[in-house]
């Protein structure tokens, strides 16, 4: 499950510890001033726990392709997911990776000044300097050779991306990549699963684009499909020496 993950050693962040922690589904690379494995682990078993008793208790968050209604009495993590789901307009397990990444590292901040959090390609970011992000998206003249470049920010963020063409996760769409950058990493994460849905042809990039700037919280978006690239927002592209 958790293999092919060498893009995470071009993400390694001068003067941070990198250490990974699994628990069941849950596979994470984490950076912080030290290490804390331990935190984290316990913030993931408490994410995963909220999450699977509400799935117990209602089935179709773990199924729904489509938003949910409000959910009423839940855990913040839930009430997060279904607001992400909403705004997206997909389903609440869309917000997931980023949803776990985010409490994993709001966590991890009471303990290190800066953290990056990433969960399958979806990082929650708490940086002092600006970041550059690799580009992963195989078979594309982009991977591993663009970067996008994101200035340093006073609040944490998410940069999270979906693929139709690589990866494990569900997707209707053939976009090679489509990363968004938002304050919340949930909706990130719902929004690029959302926006790489509807990418079929690379013709569709720009179409895609204005649908997805136009959706609150959404700061900046990129979009691959073979040798196309569409960029908006508070972020640039940059070239990685090789």
């Amino acid at each position: 499950m958790f293999e092919n993950r060498t893009y995470r050693k071009q993400h390694q962040k001068k003067g941070l510890v990198s250490f990974d922690i699994t628990v069941k589904e849950t596979n994470l690379n984490i950076q912080a001033q030290t290490d804390l494995s331990q935190k984290a682990i316990h913030s993931v078993l408490t994410c995963r726990d909220a999450i699977e008793t509400y799935i117990k208790l209602f089935p179709r968050f773990a199924t729904s392709l489509v938003p949910l209604n409000n959910p009423g009495p839940a855990p913040k993590i839930i009430r997060d997911m279904v607001e992400a789901a909403k705004l997206a307009k997909v389903g609440p397990m869309a917000a997931v990776a980023g949803a776990v990444a985010e409490y994993t590292g709001t966590c991890l901040l009471e303990n290190t000044r800066q953290v990056f959090v990433e969960n399958g390609g979806d990082i929650f970011v708490k940086s002092d300097t600006e970041t550059i992000f690799s580009i992963y998206a195989e078979n594309t003249p982009f991977s591993m050779t663009t970067g996008i470049r994101v200035k340093k920010k006073n609040k944490p963020y998410g940069i999270c991306t979906s693929s139709g063409t690589l990866g494990h996760s569900k997707s209707f769409g053939k976009a090679d990549a489509a990363t968004v950058l938002s304050r919340s990493c949930p909706l990130a994460d719902a929004v690029a699963t959302s926006l790489g849905n509807m990418v079929r042809v690379e013709s569709d990039i720009k179409e895609v684009i204005d649908i997805g700037k136009n959706i609150p919280g959404i700061l900046g978006i990129v979009i691959i499909k073979g040798e196309s690239i569409g960029l908006w927002g508070d972020l640039k592209l940059v070239k990685i020496s090789g």
